[in-house]
């Protein structure tokens, strides 16, 4: 019996063969792909988004925890991305209903809740992004979230934009790490990603990724998501490190920033360019 239709106007994207940005991306992963995303850390252009996309990147992070955005070009970008097959993943600044509704409304799929320690904190996430019976997210339909089209059985409107929702844990505490197999088992959880910056400088070797300290951790972690059905994913130290983890079971990787592409780029260019004319 097909399901309900809450959507009476619009054009479907094509993108989406699944039926929204944020099934699309789960369908990705419960396939088996390994998926990849730039983040974006201070420019937020629909022009950076093509680039991303004709580079051929999964879907976009946006790092909302250390920077700020004006909501305007944010929003653009973030239906820039849904228009152009780029889910999106956004780092929640706060454990906070307004934060994380504005993020939702605005077109993205997941909530990253950094600093994810505790199951109270999960549940908590999962009662401000699903909503009810599953959570109390306010309704706000025809906004970004259903791409502004219009919506008819809200009931129906309600269950698919849960469906969309991913929610994902960031783990990079100590305590995060303590608790990790208690949280993996709470049944919304989708993803998690283990942060390594941070990690490494909790667990005692700021910036060095591959340490035995910093990878233990992290790799009890990754075989309780493949225990539990949960999607896990990292930042590795390169390539090599990269396909590792994927050995492992790792599914998706943020690979790097517009600021880390643009630093590289410009250094690289003007290295050659020296080097070339002798200097």
């Amino acid at each position: 019996m097909p399901a309900k239709q809450s959507i009476t106007t619009g054009v479907e994207n094509p993108w989406y063969p699944e039926g929204g940005p944020g099934r699309h991306l789960k369908a990705r992963l419960a396939a088996g792909e390994v998926m990849m995303a730039p983040m974006l850390s201070e420019y937020a252009r629909p022009s950076i988004i093509k680039l991303f996309q004709h580079a051929g990147y999964d879907f976009i992070y946006i790092e909302y925890e250390h920077v700020y955005f004006g909501l305007d070009h944010l929003a653009d970008t973030i239906l820039s991305c849904r228009d152009n097959g780029l889910p999106v993943v956004a780092k929640t600044p706060q454990l906070e209903r307004q934060e994380i509704a504005k993020l939702l409304e605005a077109g993205v799929v997941g909530i990253q809740l950094p600093r994810t320690e505790t199951r109270e904190q999960v549940q908590t996430l999962i009662d401000f992004v699903k909503h009810p019976p599953r959570g109390t997210r306010a309704i706000a339909p025809g906004w970004a979230s259903s791409d502004y089209k219009g919506v008819n059985d809200w009931s129906a409107w309600m269950e698919e934009q849960s469906a969309e929702t991913a929610i994902v844990l960031h783990i990079e505490t100590r305590l995060g790490y303590e608790n990790i197999a208690e949280l993996v088992t709470i049944p919304e959880v989708d993803m998690v990603y283990c942060g390594p910056g941070d990690s490494s400088v909790e667990l005692g070797h700021p910036g060095d990724y591959d340490h035995p300290d910093v990878r233990g951790p992290m790799e009890n972690a990754l075989q309780l998501c493949l225990d539990n059905g949960v999607y896990f994913g990292t930042t590795a130290s390169g390539p090599e490190a990269a396909a590792e983890w994927v050995d492992k079971g790792a599914q998706f990787f943020e690979v790097g920033s517009e600021l880390d592409f643009i630093r590289r780029g410009a250094t690289e260019l003007i290295q050659n360019h020296r080097k070339a004319f002798g200097k």
